[in-house]
């Protein structure tokens, strides 16, 4: 049995490996096209890459393709899938290199094209200094643009989520002066307004020019590099910008394939990553069962894209396994600043028809007597009549962001608020008060139904 995968990056090769650790040489050749360089990297590292905590690219490499040869799947680096023929059972490979076309026929199939990113008219240049950074390839470029002469030393970062707060800090570190536009009213829109102002302060307390409710008009460049970014309360200066303006579903091929797709673009695979037969789907490029609202939504995360692709492998090499679904949890920092969140937030609730109560505590994360007490945020959303746990969101500095991982788990087994006050959470003075900012934020979400 055949089995192509299209792209080799975390769900592509989660799929390959356990494909192959199911099913010899002999019973399955495994072969992978990857349009980058590089596979099996964690893109989530770059902006730390760039701004010095780590180095790169090599360690932010798992597997590289020598490593995937070895263990019996072949990866061809450069090539892109430019066809998908369902009857034929093939696909059309183009050679980057070298320039020509192949067709290559498959068995099994996994999609897993990841996610391509939102680039609005204005921010369709060919000048200098204009970066995504959701490459590794990317990450090379800017770091590299970094180095150039003369050197930049103003950036602006356009998009304030996941991202952008990552990346400002990052050019922060390097000393640039950074400028943070954000077309909604706070950074971190995923967050509720009164954390996001929580964020919005440590930003600015860093000397980042964060500016929010603001929206980019265009791009001025000069010399063939970027020279300003004009929005509609003025005109910034830029020696580099990075677009964090978010992705969509790379499903082109799927749907020119007649793969169905969902609401937002993404392919709708089922508990088991199929979309077809001998066709299966996973990663940044699909979409994803929602455990709280119960409704399919888009979360482009390389958590859900390895448990995917490891999912759809074991299926593939004769096992049997389901993803089952997320319930919404992310967790980012700006320097110092922890900030997390699960489940849904006020918005989130109200749009899906809940009728709810929230609480926010203010509490620190050791015992208040002891060295290294810091402060933290809080907050908790619960249902009104059942006092069900439908999100929680921390704001704060050091062992705060971690804790959402509590409240996590107590959405993902359907806890009430008053059942989570008896979680028997661990407790001594140097991790935690003896009532832990878990407990009395679901405390007072109780006593407020």
């Amino acid at each position: 049995m055949r089995l192509i995968v299209i792209g080799g990056d975390a769900a592509g090769m989660s799929a390959a490996s356990q494909a192959r650790k199911r099913r010899g040489q002999a019973d399955l050749q495994i072969l992978t096209f990857e349009k980058g360089d590089y596979t099996s990297y964690s893109a989530c590292g770059i902006p730390y890459w760039i701004g010095g905590l780590v180095d790169g690219p090599d360690e932010l490499i798992a597997r590289d393709p020598a490593a995937f040869h070895d263990a019996g799947i072949e990866v061809r680096t450069g090539h892109e899938v430019t066809g998908i023929d369902l009857d034929a059972r093939t696909v059309t490979v183009r050679d980057l290199a070298a320039g020509r076309e192949v067709r290559e026929g498959f068995d099994e199939l996994v999609y897993a094209t990841g996610a391509s990113p939102v680039r609005p008219p204005w921010a369709r240049t060919t000048a200098g200094g204009v970066f995504g950074v959701q490459t590794l390839g990317d990450g090379a470029a800017v770091n590299a643009w970094l180095e150039t002469t003369p050197k930049p030393e103003t950036a602006v970062v356009i998009g304030a989520g996941y991202i952008g707060v990552e990346m400002a800090e990052a050019f922060a570190r390097r000393g640039l002066r950074v400028a943070l536009i954000e077309r909604a009213e706070q950074p971190m829109s995923t967050v509720d307004p009164d954390m996001g102002a929580l964020v919005a302060e440590s930003i600015r307390k860093i000397g980042i020019d964060l500016r929010t409710g603001v929206t980019v008009q265009g791009l001025e460049t000069a010399g063939g590099r970027i020279s300003a970014v004009v929005t509609d309360s003025g005109t910034l200066p830029a020696d580099i910008v990075v677009l964090g303006l978010g992705v969509r579903p790379n499903s082109a091929l799927a749907e020119a394939a007649g793969i169905a797709l969902g609401a937002s673009g993404g392919l709708v695979p089922d508990l088991r990553q199929r979309v077809g037969d001998g066709v299966w789907a996973a990663g940044d490029c699909t979409e994803v069962l929602n455990l709280v609202t119960g409704r399919r939504m888009y979360v482009p995360l390389g958590t859900h894209a390895n448990k995917q692709g490891r999912v759809a492998g074991i299926n593939i090499g004769g096992g049997y396994a389901t993803f089952p679904g997320i319930v919404g949890t992310g967790i980012t920092k700006i320097c110092d600043l922890e900030v997390a969140r699960t489940g849904l937030s006020s918005k989130e609730a109200e749009a899906a028809g809940y009728r709810f109560v929230t609480a926010s505590v203010d509490s620190t994360n050791r015992a208040g007597y002891f060295p290294g007490a810091v402060p933290m945020t809080v907050k908790v959303i619960a249902e009104q009549d059942t006092g069900l746990l439908l999100g929680a969101q921390i704001v704060g500095r050091t062992e705060a962001a971690k804790r959402i991982d509590a409240f996590a788990v107590a959405i993902w087994n359907r806890m009430t608020v008053t059942e989570m006050t008896a979680l028997d959470l661990g407790y001594a003075p140097p991790y935690a008060p003896v009532w832990d900012p878990v407990l009395i934020a679901a405390r007072k979400a109780g006593e407020a139904l």
